[in-house]
């Protein structure tokens, strides 16, 4: 029976040759991005992310791999995403966040690097910062409610939310052409220290993510007043943020 690999490595061989069954010389790259490219997988809790690139004319048989998806799943392996090289090109004004990340974090395991060249404009990485920092906060707002203050439910939401805010954090390190560091507690006192906010809430619930247990109800529903309204400064000064 297919089981999660130890290491991401442990599945390229059988992927490339899936795709190169499938798609012979129209495939283009595979890129290994996300947890498995930044040293942070868990076997057994990790989904195993890849970044495939086509030929234009290969880009839409999509069925030739459907019998793959299956046995992928049982590897961890997410459903990849499939992009041609003329689609990254006009997708980083709309999207300048996800590549951002993307680049930050990759592997190429097969053919071109596709990610090592892209730039990304200042005031396009601004625009979709404010809209998800705005969005992720009207989340945040809502999933607290849904918690219904209950324990178990506040813990997981903010050690989920955090995640979610960390990826737009990197990305306002880059506006402000801040360099930006390794590890999740690094980026938030970088960003804390370049927006002018406080880094405590985001800290506390980077220790929730990575299994603090301890914490009382009324303890958490401080950080997450904390959390919001620190947010919510972020989002003015993003969106009061002029870049040339």
């Amino acid at each position: 029976m297919a089981k999660a690999p130890k290491t991401p490595q442990e599945v390229f061989p059988e992927i490339v040759a899936d795709l190169k069954g499938a798609y012979g010389d129209a495939l283009q790259s595979v890129v290994l991005y996300g947890s498995g490219a930044r040293g942070d997988y868990v076997a057994g809790k990790s989904d195993i992310n890849f970044l495939v690139v086509l030929a234009e004319d290969a880009a839409e048989e999509l069925e030739k791999i459907l019998p793959a998806i299956p046995r992928w799943r049982k590897r961890a392996v997410a459903t990849p995403v499939i992009m041609t090289k003329a689609l990254i090109a006009s997708s980083l004004d709309v999207y300048p966040v996800e590549f951002l990340n993307m680049k930050r974090h990759y592997r190429v395991v097969c053919g071109e690097d596709v990610l090592m060249d892209l730039a990304f404009d200042r005031e396009n990485l601004r625009r979709q910062c404010e809209r998800e920092l705005k969005g992720k906060w009207v989340l945040l707002r809502t999933g607290f409610l849904e918690t219904e203050g209950k324990t178990e439910a506040v813990r997981r939401l903010l050690a989920a939310s955090i995640t979610a805010f960390l990826s737009v954090f990197a990305a306002l390190l880059e506006i402000k052409g801040r360099a930006i560091p390794g590890s999740r507690r690094e980026i938030v006192s970088a960003v804390a220290e370049a927006y002018g906010i406080s880094p405590d809430p985001f800290l506390q619930c980077i220790g929730l993510r990575e299994g603090r247990k301890d914490a009382p109800l009324a303890e958490m529903k401080s950080i997450f007043r904390s959390c919001s309204a620190e947010i919510g400064k972020l989002t003015r000064a993003v969106d009061e943020l002029r870049v040339s």
